[in-house]
């Protein structure tokens, strides 16, 4: 399996781990991702971009700040971001945020049933490095992983 086959299974993976979506950010370079992959709900993409919520989101402020996981239901949220992201399905999830080689990548995996027990979130963390590494070499995505990533609803974003 090439590269660009074991990003694609990655993916797979982690969209099968997160049913309500998920945001992954790769190799963050200031606030600009070399990749951004997002399987959340079209309106709720939309509704995130549209109201600037990125600059409220506790995800995101977690992600850039720390090293490691949380469960969304431990983090601090004065704008009221997660509690709008509730009406979209997600009502659980988890951040993992982190930094190899001097390069930061992070995401948010989210569930609408129940909360994420520490091996799922394990499992996560791993798929998210294996992710982050696999990336670190790879300058554009093959055709056919973009056209896969569509297939299973997955928006790709380069940075």
């Amino acid at each position: 399996m090439n590269d660009q086959e074991k990003i694609s299974a990655k993916l797979t993976r982690l969209r099968d781990a997160s049913p309500a979506g998920f945001a992954i950010a790769l190799h963050v370079r200031f606030t600009s991702p070399k990749y951004l992959f997002q399987s959340y709900e079209k309106d709720w993409l939309d509704t995130y971009s549209r109201e600037g919520l990125v600059l409220h989101d506790p995800v995101v402020r977690w992600g850039f700040a720390n090293d490691g996981t949380i469960r969304w239901s431990e983090l601090d949220d004065p704008a009221g971001v997660m509690q709008r992201s509730r009406s979209f399905g997600m009502n659980y999830g988890a951040v993992i945020a982190l930094v190899r080689d001097g390069s930061r990548s992070m995401g948010g995996f989210s569930r609408s049933d129940r909360e994420m027990t520490d091996a799922e979130i394990e499992a996560i963390r791993r798929d998210l490095t294996d992710l982050h590494d696999l990336t670190a070499r790879v300058e554009t995505l093959a055709p056919s992983v973009h056209n896969a990533l569509k297939t299973m609803s997955i928006f790709l974003t380069h940075g």
